[in-house]
């Protein structure tokens, strides 16, 4: 039985897509021609989706996919400041901490679902697609996948905690090693650093991560939940305390003449030229 979920969203304004079939929660980011680009209507269609999740008990497990031939490349960079405006910085930096302590609740609804998560990664995974592939709880990836966080070479700090994600799975000098440079990395080097559980090839990834999420689908959802609440608990601790501290650097970080002297360079295709302010 397939039954696909409705929300508010209106026609042509969808980033995510749930539809329900056999006990999974299908989890669509549906913008293929952007490469799935996110923004805060992504984040606030997140939460919508993962509220819906949390409270349908014919949901077991969530298999979280994308289409097109990326999982998500990152943040629009045509639009980096949003709607967040001041009349002064401080008061810009102040609302752009409210904004992201927003985007965290958002997140936080998705990486704390009762139902385990398995993320389905292909092509480009950066930024914001990286962070949220790392709130999955398996990730399986195709070997074409790329993974990077990006954001101090455009001036900003990572915003929604994924340098800590992968502090607690690889270690913290691997994510200070990816989070500082920026670089990329391939699936076979993020399956190394156990941020993924499995590559396959491209073509076997949609098969792969739907007979994992059914794996899980078909054991005692009591157990199921309890398993991942458990472990999570022991993973995240400290996680509530150093996330408030993250928005808290993004909010100085997105109000800084760096930040857009880094946008500015990426939409022009130079080398951006920092100065600390």
């Amino acid at each position: 039985m397939i039954d696909t979920i409705g929300t508010d969203i209106p026609d042509g304004e969808e980033r995510l897509r749930l539809d329900v079939e056999d006990g999974l929660g299908i989890l669509t980011l549906c913008r293929p021609r952007k490469l799935n680009a996110w923004s805060w209507e992504s984040t606030r269609q997140l939460g919508l989706f993962a509220d819906r999740i949390r409270f349908d008990d014919s949901i077991r497990a969530v298999l979280l996919r994308a289409e097109g031939r990326a999982f998500c490349a990152g943040i629009d960079i045509t639009a980096p400041g949003g709607a967040t405006t001041g009349r002064s910085g401080a008061e810009r930096a102040r609302n752009y901490y409210e904004a992201m302590r927003w985007v965290h609740e958002r997140f936080r609804a998705f990486a704390e679902l009762p139902q385990p998560v398995v993320a389905a990664v292909q092509g480009y995974c950066l930024g914001f697609g990286f962070e949220l592939a790392l709130m999955a709880d398996v990730r399986i990836a195709a070997d074409d996948a790329v993974f990077a966080l990006p954001e101090a070479r455009l001036g900003v700090a990572v915003d929604a905690g994924g340098d800590l994600r992968i502090a607690r799975e690889a270690g913290a000098g691997w994510a200070k090693l990816l989070a500082l440079t920026g670089r990329r990395v391939d699936a076979p080097t993020a399956e190394r650093l156990c941020l993924l559980q499995q590559v396959v090839p491209v073509g076997e990834l949609a098969t792969t991560a739907r007979a994992v999420a059914a794996e899980i689908a078909a054991n005692a959802p009591l157990a199921v939940q309890g398993i991942k609440r458990g472990i999570d608990a022991y993973a995240d601790t400290g996680m509530a305390g150093a996330l408030d501290r993250v928005a808290m650097n993004a909010a100085i970080t997105l109000t800084s003449e760096d930040s857009r002297e880094g946008y500015g360079a990426k939409a022009a295709g130079r080398a951006p030229a920092f100065e600390g302010k």
